[in-house]
C-alpha cells in the first residue's frame, strides 16, 4: 500500500503531466521548481545528476528524469506507476487522433489546417536543430561528425545508418578527448553490471526481430511484432531526447518503408507539439496509422498505439532503473562522458538531415517558405512556446 508521501508524490506527477509543455529543457525546470524547490523529494545536486545520466542513455531523457526522481521517492512500483502517469494521457489522445484521422481527412477545413500546421512543425524541427547545434558544436570534431552524419543520412536514406553512424560518432571523440588511465575504475564498475541483466535487454530485441523475421507475412500478427522490433531498436539508438525522434522515425517509417505517408507524420508531431507531456508519445500516433493504414480495425490501431509507446519507451526505462543504483561510479568515468559528445554530435546531422527531408515533400512556396522561417525566428528570439505557435496555425487554417 503506498504510504502518503507516495500518493502526494503521484498527485504531483499528475499535475505535472498535465501542464509539461516546452519539451525537455522546460520539463526540467519545472522539475526542479515542483519536486525539489517545492517538495523536496530530492536535492538539487541529485536532479541535475539524473538528468546528466539520461544524456549519456538512449531514450526519452524527460521520461527517464522523472522516472530516476519516482525511482529515489518509492523504489520500482512508484517508478513505474509515474511512468504510466506521465505516459498515458498524450499517448491516448494522440492514438485517438490516428483513429479519427481518416475522417478529419475528409474535411476540406481540416486540409487547410494542415497546410499551416506542417510548415510551422518543420520551423520547429528546424529550430531544434540550430538550438541543439550551437549547444553541442563547440569543436572542430563536433563538426565534422554533425556534417557527416547529416550528409551520410541524406545519402543512404536507411535506418540501419543510424546504430552504426552513432557508434562512430561515440569511438571517435572518446578516442580523442579521453587520456588513457582508467582501466581499474572500469573493472571496478563492470564487476557490478549483472550479465543477465544485459542479456535480457538484448535478447527482447532479438526475440522480436527474428519472430518478425520468420513469421508469415500475411498472418494477422506479423506487423505488430515487425512493429514493436522497430519502435523497440529506435528506442536503444537515440540519444538525445525527443529532438532525435523525428529522423529516426521519419527515415525508417516514411522514407523506408512507407508504413505512413510524410502529410501524416508531420500532422502527428505538429499536434503532438500543441500536447503538454512527452514528445515520445508522438510514437503511439505513428503505431496507430500504421496499422490504420495497413487495414486493421479501431483495436489493432490502438494496439499500434500501445505497442510503439511500449516498444519506443522501454529500452530507456529498463536502462534508468537498472543503472541508477550505481550511478555514483558511472559518472566518474571519463570515456562514457567524453562519448557522449560525439553521438549528441551525430544527432546534429540526423536532425539537420530530418529538416531536409521533412522540407521536401512540402514543396517550395512563398506561405511555406514563409511559415518555416517565421516559426524558427519566433522560437529563436522570443519566449513563445511551441503549444502557441501550433495553435497559432490551426487558427490561421481555420479563417483562411
Amino acid at each position: 500500500m503506498p504510504s502518503k508521501r507516495h500518493l502526494i508524490f503521484l498527485s504531483d506527477v499528475v499535475w505535472f503531466t498535465l501542464t509539461a509543455f516546452g519539451g525537455a529543457q522546460a520539463h526540467v525546470g519545472m522539475m526542479l521548481k515542483n519536486f525539489v524547490i517545492k517538495r523536496k523529494y530530492i536535492s538539487e545536486a541529485e536532479l541535475l545528476e539524473l538528468n546528466a545520466l539520461t544524456q549519456i542513455l538512449p531514450g526519452p531523457s524527460s521520461t527517464q528524469t522523472l522516472v530516476g526522481i519516482a525511482y529515489k521517492v518509492g523504489g520500482i512500483r512508484i517508478a513505474i506507476t509515474t511512468f504510466l502517469i506521465w505516459m498515458i494521457p498524450s499517448a491516448a489522445i494522440m492514438c485517438l487522433v490516428a483513429i479519427s484521422y481518416t475522417a478529419l481527412g475528409e474535411k476540406e477545413k481540416f486540409e487547410n489546417i494542415l497546410n499551416y500546421i506542417q510548415p510551422v512543425a518543420v520551423g520547429i524541427v528546424g529550430y531544434a536543430a540550430f538550438k541543439f547545434g550551437r549547444a553541442i558544436l563547440v569543436s572542430d570534431t563536433a563538426y565534422w561528425l554533425a556534417g557527416s552524419s547529416l550528409v551520410a543520412t541524406l545519402i543512404l536514406r536507411n535506418a540501419y545508418a543510424f546504430p552504426i553512424l552513432i557508434l562512430i560518432g561515440g569511438i571517435i571523440s572518446s578516442a580523442i578527448d579521453t587520456p588513457p588511465e582508467e582501466t581499474e575504475m572500469r573493472s571496478r564498475l563492470f564487476s557490478k553490471i549483472n550479465p543477465k541483466k544485459i542479456a535480457y535487454f538484448i535478447g527482447v530485441l532479438l526475440f522480436f526481430a527474428g519472430l518478425g523475421a520468420v513469421i508469415n507475412r500475411t498472418s494477422p500478427f506479423s506487423l505488430p511484432i515487425r512493429l514493436f522490433e522497430n519502435f523497440y531498436r529506435n528506442g536503444i539508438m537515440i540519444f538525445g531526447g525527443g529532438q532525435v525522434l523525428v529522423p529516426f522515425l521519419y527515415t525508417e517509417f516514411v522514407d523506408m518503408k512507407e508504413y505512413l505517408t510524410s502529410d501524416q507524420f508531420l500532422s502527428g508531431y505538429a499536434i503532438q507539439q500543441a500536447l503538454p507531456g512527452p514528445t515520445f508519445s508522438f510514437t503511439s500516433f505513428v503505431g496507430a496509422i500504421t496499422l490504420k493504414n495497413a487495414g486493421y480495425s479501431v483495436y489493432g490501431q490502438v494496439l499500434g498505439g500501445l505497442i510503439a509507446v511500449l516498444g519506443i519507451n522501454l529500452p530507456g526505462l529498463i536502462l534508468v532503473l537498472f543503472i541508477v543504483p550505481f550511478w555514483n561510479d558511472l559518472k566518474k568515468i571519463t570515456r562514457i562522458k567524453n562519448s557522449l559528445s560525439g553521438i549528441n554530435a551525430v544527432s546534429v546531422g540526423f536532425m539537420g538531415a530530418a529538416f531536409v527531408l521533412l522540407v521536401q515533400p512540402l514543396g517550395v512556396s512563398l506561405t511555406t517558405v514563409a511559415l518555416i522561417s517565421i516559426t524558427f525566428l519566433l522560437l529563436a528570439f522570443t519566449n513563445i512556446k511551441t503549444p502557441f505557435l501550433i495553435l497559432a496555425g490551426i487558427i490561421l487554417g481555420l479563417f483562411s
